[in-house]
């Protein structure tokens, strides 16, 4: 018997798109931030943001004025974008009932009061939209109840993404909120290179390693449902025949990735343990496909065992 509980709950993306995308423009603004004041790093690791009991959160970002770092967060609890000072200064701006702009620019402004003025690239990235996130009065609606239940979804597609990569015992990114195509997600690299899938500068720096990425997201115009996805770079001919688990993963030629509905997930007998198997199959089946070393798909299974 199925069973679908409040703690995994449904996203239906027609309902809450308006908001979807108010949140998704939000994000943008601290990863713009992250872009700006964080040391790079490989794959585009400094630009990622975490997924947090209170939201979506920078990590730690150098003051331009030599003062100490900041912090900016999404609070999807109190519905407020915070920027946090590391000697205790703090401003919040709320986000209910006000434009993406209007919450930009008291961000910004918060910035510069507290490191002085930061340039920041304000124009969106891999979203149907163009305008400047300074300038957005489109995108205005933000429904807390829809929130609260996205950051329930998101947490519990967070725990399942670190539990699986956890044990592996490969170079791995942490577990990743990426403000661009607004999804969590986890890599695993094999220690060989790669050609890039093109010479975009996001793709030529994020995909220049072998990877088997798992990730979910809350759907978007391409993909209107909340899923978990996975993919390898780069994939040999046959990869999308690879065999996965449980019964409702599959491939979808659009996307270019696996997938396993969150619909499924929640209608599980045990949600939590459904999309791990699929995680863990898209790792075990991808390596196998790609001839990575075995004894790294094998320690996604804990074998060995992390701890002895």
């Amino acid at each position: 018997m199925s069973r679908v509980t409040p703690e995994w709950p449904a996203l239906p993306y027609e309902r809450w798109q308006a908001t979807r995308d108010t949140l998704h423009a939000h994000t943008q603004v601290l990863g713009k931030l992250a872009v700006a004041l964080a040391p790079p790093e490989p794959q585009l690791q400094h630009a990622a943001l975490r997924l947090t009991t209170r939201g979506w959160e920078t990590r730690l970002l150098p003051a331009p004025d030599g003062s100490g770092a900041l912090t900016v967060v999404l609070d999807l609890h109190e519905h407020h974008a915070v920027v946090e000072h590391s000697v205790g200064r703090q401003r919040r701006a709320p986000l209910p009932h006000r434009s993406v702009g209007a919450v930009t620019r008291d961000v910004l402004a918060s910035v510069r009061e507290m490191v002085g003025p930061v340039a920041v690239d304000l124009s969106p990235q891999e979203t149907p939209w163009s305008t400047p996130l300074d300038e957005d009065e489109e995108h205005a609606t933000y429904d807390p109840r829809q929130v609260a239940e996205y950051l329930t979804a998101a947490t519990r597609a967070a725990l399942v993404l670190a539990e699986v990569r956890a044990p592996y015992r490969g170079r791995s990114t942490p577990l990743n909120a990426w403000w661009g195509s607004f999804d969590l997600a986890v890599s695993l690299f094999s220690g060989r290179s790669a050609d890039p899938p093109s010479d975009d500068f996001i793709m030529r720096n994020a995909m220049d390693a072998q990877e088997i990425a798992i990730g979910w997201w809350p759907g978007d115009q391409r993909y209107p449902r909340a899923a978990f996805y996975g993919y390898a770079h780069p994939a040999p001919a046959g990869y999308q025949h690879a065999p996965l688990e449980p019964a409702g993963a599959r491939w979808e030629p659009g996307l270019g990735e696996f997938v396993l509905d969150w619909d499924d997930v929640r209608a599980a007998q045990d949600p939590h343990r459904a999309a791990t198997t699929f995680a863990r199959s898209l790792v075990r089946s991808s390596c196998a496909v790609c001839d990575w070393d075995p004894d790294l798909a094998a320690s996604v299974d804990s074998v060995p065992p992390p701890l002895s």
